[in-house]
């Protein structure tokens, strides 16, 4: 009786070990309802694509994809995330564009030993103090790209800005970077409500802009907030007065619309970021054109980031040969960086967040008549965000 019973337990552990074999389980979390599903599903496209790249596989396993939909709300995102961990015992846990979405759901993932891997959300304290080893970054640390700008206002001789963002935790990492670099004066600031319930009319702070004096303004609206932006900066007449310096505002999915909406405002303004559609590499050529092939459009930054995070989990997986119990392993691998990125060659710092190139990015119309941007310089090179040497990562 005891040695059925142990030939049972033993075809058990088998056919449990066979099946966690043939597959490797991601769950991807995004906003996929609410006005800001835009977004979402702009990853959501780029992630099927990488998948569809790949073949449907990692190495020799089969690709489990499983979403959750965070709902633009911290609360419904740890919910979500607690799903994917606890119920579908995923493997790695991708995605979050928002940073107090991040924030809430990072002990879920980690605290149950999966690979938590952000393709967007940057937030300074999980790149200091609360850095993990299983947490890596496909984006950037939420300073680094306003603290390019910063410099370009630098390069530029601007004297003055004004400062408009979100009052939530990505916005107040956006002003604390410009304020990093920027050696100017700040004339002005405001952090407008944000969430579900957040404000879409800038009528007011504009006007304060305008009396302020500065010379520029610097604002950081993601999503639908930065189109009604744009809009009301045009129809505020400030185009000439006082120049638009953004981050994370203009993008890949606001220029259709302005573009729609002939709001030529927005034309020859300059942004900065890590990834643009022009980069000359192998793979960023395959994943624009692919993506514009299927989505008659040009991909934003987090379509992007998304994409990379999914080649990040192959390079892990396939690393070591398919055998996921191998922790420490494809830790090392994701840590290398070594596949092939659509920003091109990238390496990580000692918290996982990436240390890299930062370009100013101009909008133009391409030779198709479609509004895009292209680079016009580098920013930064190599560079690594202000909160890694409070991280006690090695």
């Amino acid at each position: 009786m005891i040695k059925k019973a142990l030939l049972g337990t033993l075809a058990a552990a088998f056919m449990a070990s066979t099946a966690h074999a043939a597959e490797v389980k991601v769950g991807f979390v995004t906003t996929l309802t609410t006005p800001a599903a835009v977004i979402g599903k702009d990853m959501q496209n780029a992630v099927n694509l990488a998948v569809e790249h790949m073949g449907g596989k990692m190495g020799d396993l089969d690709i489990n994809l499983i979403y959750g939909d965070d709902g633009f709300k911290p609360e419904t995102g740890k919910q979500v995330t607690d799903k994917l961990v606890k119920q579908d015992n995923v493997d790695f846990v991708a995605g979050y564009i928002w940073s107090h979405v991040l924030l809430a759901s990072r002990k879920s993932a980690l605290d149950a030993g999966k690979f938590l891997i952000s393709a967007n959300a940057g937030p300074s304290p999980i790149a200091g103090k609360l850095c993990h080893e299983n947490f890596f970054s496909t984006s950037w640390q939420n300073d680094q790209t306003p603290m390019a700008m910063g410099e370009v206002l630098n390069q530029k001789g601007v004297k003055s800005i004004y400062v408009m963002a979100p009052n939530y935790a990505a916005g107040k990492n956006m002003v604390a970077g410009v304020e990093r670099t920027f050696k100017g004066e700040i004339k002005g600031k405001d952090l407008t409500k944000w969430g579900k319930d957040r404000q879409l009319d800038f009528s007011a702070e504009l006007a304060k802009a305008k009396a302020s004096g500065a010379e520029g303004i610097f604002v950081f609206y993601p999503g639908s907030a930065g189109g009604a932006f744009i809009k009301q900066y045009q129809q505020a007449g400030l185009t000439e007065s006082l120049p638009l310096y953004s981050v994370f505002t203009v993008d890949g999915l606001s220029l259709p619309k302005l573009q729609a909406a002939n709001f030529k405002a927005v034309l020859g303004s300059q942004t900065t970021q890590q990834w643009d559609p022009s980069l000359d590499n192998d793979q960023n050529k395959r994943f624009v054109a692919d993506f514009k092939a299927k989505h008659g459009g040009y991909p934003s930054f987090y379509a992007a980031q998304a994409y990379d995070s999914m080649f990040l989990i192959k390079s892990a997986v396939e690393a070591v040969g398919g055998d996921l119990t191998k922790k420490d392993e494809m830790r090392a691998a994701m840590k290398s960086a070594s596949y092939a990125s659509v920003r091109g060659e990238y390496s990580y710092g000692n918290n996982n967040m990436p240390i890299q190139n930062f370009y100013l990015r101009e909008v133009i119309e391409d030779s198709e008549g479609k509004w895009t941007t292209k680079v016009v310089q580098t920013v930064l090179e190599a560079h690594q965000d202000p909160y890694a040497g409070e991280c006690s990562l090695n």
